[in-house]
């Protein structure tokens, strides 16, 4: 099914060109889920193929830079890192009038509920969240300049450029005025600690959705999305993952919220922290502000992708506004946890 106006012909040669052993293209269809980066599945005579573009239409500066994520993905491939295999890279002249990335097909399963209720065994649940625990550490404890990503961030105090960069991209795309925003914005700045020389490859997106999951076993086969990467602080990823447990269940976000944890077989946000720390040796510091940090840098890019949607360049735009909408949610409770370490 041919989603959007492709030059199939033109995108068939190019691919044969690029990727080694691709013959037959036989149909390109969207992937429903995404907001930020379009991604396709390729069928060919030669097998399943995975497709990511940039999105049409003018872009803000600093975003959908692709090519970050194939590069990044590429390196900590030779980490024993799960990724996906990366095949092809084209430059911005590429047969669809945008840069794009081939990669292999990840199959397994991916779990869009953390409560995981397709999952019966509790003992399992508890297993897929060690899962999720056991890879980011893995991942923080890449040294950088041993896969190439030496140049992969700027040096400096990492929660200071976050903030400034994630502002000045929530003021590009500003829609309404939200006091709570403002008042989260003050506080970060007032808050930042200086920087502790912590570096480490992090995702910037670690969630569960983000995984694809053996099929027959509680493993990661390939984590993916990997736009929002950089070296940075380690605790960002995982407070932003740990938002999950403070998040709704009763909302598009789907977090833990108001659920009964235990009941579920999954850790508490203590228990989780406390692992990911006896893994790594990393010290849990100023954890009420790698939190707020978290629900801040959520709210920007969400914002982004409402604006988007008003703009009619969002990948699903119905999605989008219902994300876009739940921005005010998102500071509220990020003011709210700035109160924890008062």
């Amino acid at each position: 099914m041919d989603i959007e106006p492709f030059d199939l012909e033109a995108l068939a040669d190019e691919l044969h060109e690029i990727v080694p052993g691709f013959s037959g293209l036989h149909a390109v269809e969207k992937f429903s889920t995404g907001q930020s980066n379009p991604t396709y599945r390729i069928q060919a005579d030669s097998g399943t193929y995975v497709m990511r573009t940039k999105p049409p239409g003018a872009l803000l500066k600093s975003a959908h830079q692709i090519d970050r994520e194939y590069r990044v993905m590429q390196a900590l491939a030779m980490a024993g890192i799960p990724v996906p295999k990366m095949l092809a890279i084209t430059g911005e002249d590429s047969a669809i009038g945008r840069q794009y990335f081939v990669m292999s097909l990840v199959e397994g399963r991916i779990f869009w509920d953390p409560a995981l209720h397709e999952v019966h065994a509790l003992k399992e649940r508890g297993a897929i969240y060690d899962a999720m625990n056991e890879t980011l550490a893995r991942l923080h404890m890449v040294h950088p300049a041993a896969v190439g990503l030496a140049d992969y961030g700027k040096p400096g105090n990492y929660f200071a450029r976050q903030i400034g960069r994630w502002s000045a991209q929530y003021e590009a795309s500003r829609t309404d005025d939200l006091p709570a925003m403002e008042r989260l914005m003050a506080w970060l700045n007032d808050n930042v600690a200086d920087d502790d020389g912590r570096a480490s490859i992090v995702h910037g997106d670690y969630r569960l959705d983000n995984m694809i999951f053996d099929a027959h076993a509680p493993r990661v086969a390939a984590l993916i999305d990997w736009e929002l990467s950089t070296l940075g602080h380690p605790l960002a990823d995982l407070a932003y993952q740990c938002m999950q447990w403070r998040l709704p269940h009763e909302s598009g976000f789907r977090g833990l919220g108001g659920l009964d944890r235990a009941a579920l077989g999954i850790p508490t946000e203590a228990e989780y922290v406390a692992r990911y720390s006896d893994r790594t040796g990393i010290t849990i510091e100023n954890w009420p502000f790698c939190l707020a940090f978290s629900f801040f840098r959520l709210a920007a890019i969400l914002q982004g992708v409402y604006k988007r949607a008003l703009d009619g360049n969002a990948s699903n735009p119905e999605r989008a506004r219902e994300i876009g909408r739940a921005v005010p949610l998102l500071a509220e409770m990020a003011v709210a946890v700035t109160r924890e370490g008062a």
